[in-house]
């Protein structure tokens, strides 16, 4: 049976029996299995010393019309990919026809017409199990009109395609309006579009969809320089039931397309728009203004609006629970002020803040009284932010659960100590990375009450923050749970050992890669203190960890399932003092650049390969290639990187 499959353009396409072959090599992306060239069998004229065969009539010499009416009558999946599979011609005549053009014919009918087996039409299409519809993927070189066609017509008989996916186009032949045109007439139930790098795509393809597709829900556009309102605006007209927007760095996409999404999308639930330089506040305002009844998540980034855009959100956003905001260059404090007393953020959960100038310890203090349900906020590059906007947000936000400062230098340990000393008992997990306004000990931090809801730290990357910093902020919480300070190369046995101390539930997770500085004096502490409740550690770097690490690893982590030993100084003795250990279970352990195990711990890895799921043994120069791969060969159930 003909079938349409991955085709790499080098073959050339035979007509079974005939003499001609259909040379689309350079064109087509199908491929049907070449036959041999049939023999000549047809009556022969004498003409001269030549033999010419006689010619046969063929229907290929029919316009386009004609073929158009004898394919459209043709049903049945099987007979309908058969007909597709004979020339490229016949590909897009077929792709052509809408389902109301032809003879009419229950669903059922079609699919078990002969007992059809329907063809794959590559190893990317997919049921989606989540959603139940058809998924399907194009990226680079395999995205052309042809496969496009080739879907449409593959997946008709199946209900059709639910997703697609189109990321990046072939630089010769790349997708164009033809081919959504193919899959608007062929793949009508399409829910999910999403357009990624497709220069050659413009309105008139966004006509087709709309046309097509009225059932879409999700759209996805990003750089697509050829779309502009136009499109936008007839997916608004046509497509009621479209829940998710996304638009980035889309040039020609300004403020009447999403006044359209706006006004006629009443199910609009997700909106981001990102980088599209017509995007104003016109846009922005009318489409908050108009869908908030039932908008929940919204992200802006990198447009041109100003304070009233950001107040439209404080005023009708009244069921956004999760919003962004970056790079807003023209939004000044008054902005966001009016956009936390508002009052309208009352379901919001989520809030990040990225590089905005508007972002200041005043308007913190706002949004923190304003968001009575807020519980996770993220602040990222935000200059403007210090220590007395911290505290702040800390006292007004009543439900703040997690908090998260990157980059934002003018924070410094004071405001680290008076925010966990002010939020109560609400605030579980504190975040900083690369805040370089923590440098030691400030003069006069008063030690206030410790957060005891804290159950997760993570300060990374934050050059300045030493060890009696550490001291200090591990004093505050003694119900950790887990902890990431990796990156903290200035700490010390001292600084980190009175927070192992402290907790009293026991730690789970701890991660102190690029702790350059640590010895084993802190494992084996951690070891003993934690062992019944240690399931991950992480040692990646830590130069100065050796044997005696392991040894109290092997004899006290019982729940351990996660173990990285990056770049330590550990020989085989620790290996073999872990498959030894009767208490241990590894699930995942890293040797990655552990230059002192040997093949001699091969039996011993073999023997925790038992239960490993993956092991890292790159970067290893003293385990030998061959011994490696007679690792991977016996633990087959274990992912083995070498």
């Amino acid at each position: 049976m003909p079938t349409l499959v991955n085709y790499s353009g080098d073959d050339e396409f035979y007509s079974g029996g005939s003499c001609s072959p259909y040379s689309i090599a350079s064109h087509v992306d199908l491929y049907c299995p070449p036959s041999k060239r049939a023999r000549i069998s047809a009556p022969f004229a004498l003409e001269g010393s030549f033999f010419e065969q006689a010619e046969k009539p063929s229907i290929d010499v029919l316009p386009d019309e004609c073929l158009f009416e004898i394919l459209r009558h043709v049903q049945g999946g099987k007979e309908r990919i058969s007909s597709a599979c004979v020339s490229k011609r016949w590909l897009m005549l077929m792709s052509s026809i809408r389902r109301t053009e032809m003879p009419s014919k229950s669903e059922n009918e079609l699919v078990s017409s002969g007992d059809v087996e329907m063809v794959a039409f590559d190893q990317d299409q997919e049921l989606n199990g989540d959603d139940g519809y058809l998924t399907r993927s194009l990226e680079g070189k395999k995205a052309t009109d042809i496969r496009l066609a080739a879907i449409s017509i593959g997946t008709s008989s199946r209900g059709g395609l639910g997703k697609l996916s189109i990321r990046g186009s072939n630089s010769i032949r790349g997708v164009t309006n033809l081919g959504l045109s193919a899959i608007s007439r062929g793949c009508p139930s399409l829910k999910a579009l999403s357009l990624w790098n497709v220069p050659f795509v413009g309105d008139e393809g966004l006509f087709e969809i709309a046309k097509g597709c009225p059932l879409l829900e999700k759209l996805d556009l990003c750089h697509c320089p050829s779309i502009s309102n136009k499109g936008l605006i007839a997916i608004a007209e046509s497509c009621p039931n479209l829940t998710a927007l996304s638009v980035e760095s889309c040039s020609k996409i300004g403020n009447e397309g999403l006044q359209a999404i706006g006004k006629l999308c009443s199910k609009l639930q997700s909106v981001s728009i990102r980088d599209c330089p017509l995007v104003g506040d016109h846009g922005v305002s009318s489409l908050l203004s108009s869908a908030s009844s039932v908008l929940t998540k919204v992200k802006l980034q990198a447009l041109n609006i100003t304070d009233f855009s950001i107040a439209v959100i404080g005023h009708y956003g009244k069921n956004i629970t999760n919003l962004t905001l970056s790079g807003l260059q023209n939004v000044s404090e008054k902005g966001f002020w009016v956009m936390g007393n508002a009052q309208g953020l009352q379901k919001l959960v989520s809030l990040t803040i990225t590089s905005c100038r508007g972002a200041t310890d005043l308007s913190l203090e706002a949004m923190g009284r304003g968001c009575a349900n807020l519980k996770q906020m993220c602040l990222r590059k935000c200059c403007l932010v210090s220590d007395n906007g911290l505290v702040a947000l800390a006292k007004t936000a009543a439900s703040l659960e997690g908090l998260q400062l990157e980059e934002c230098n003018r924070v410094t340990q004071a405001g680290i100590v008076g925010a966990l000393s002010n939020c109560g008992e609400k605030l579980k997990s504190l975040t900083l990375v690369k805040c370089l306004g923590i440098k030691g000990i400030a003069c006069g931090v008063p030690m206030l009450s410790p957060c005891r809801s804290l159950r997760s730290l993570s300060i990374r990357n934050c050059p300045g923050f030493g060890s009696l910093s550490l001291a200090m902020v591990g004093s505050l919480c003694p119900q950790l749970q887990h902890v990431d300070l990796s990156g903290l190369y200035g700490i010390t046995d001292a600084g980190i050992l009175p927070l192992l101390e402290r907790p009293e539930e026991g730690l789970v997770s701890v991660n102190l890669s690029g702790c350059l500085n640590l010895t084993d004096e802190v494992v084996v502490a951690l070891a003993k203190l934690h062992g019944e409740t240690l399931e991950m550690l992480n040692l990646d770097g830590c130069r100065k960890i050796t044997d005696a690490s392991l040894a109290a690893i092997a004899e006290n982590c019982l729940l351990l399932s996660d173990l990285d030993l990056s770049k330590c100084a550990i020989t085989d003795s620790s290996i073999s003092a872990l498959a030894s250990s009767k208490k241990i279970n590894l699930q995942v352990l890293s040797l990655s650049g552990c230059s002192d195990v040997t093949n001699k711990s091969a039996s011993c890895l073999k023997k925790l390969g038992e239960t490993l799921v993956g092991l890292n043994l790159q970067h290893c120069n003293s385990i030998s290639s061959s011994t490696a791969e007679l690792l991977v060969e016996s633990l087959w159930r274990c992912d083995i990187l070498a």
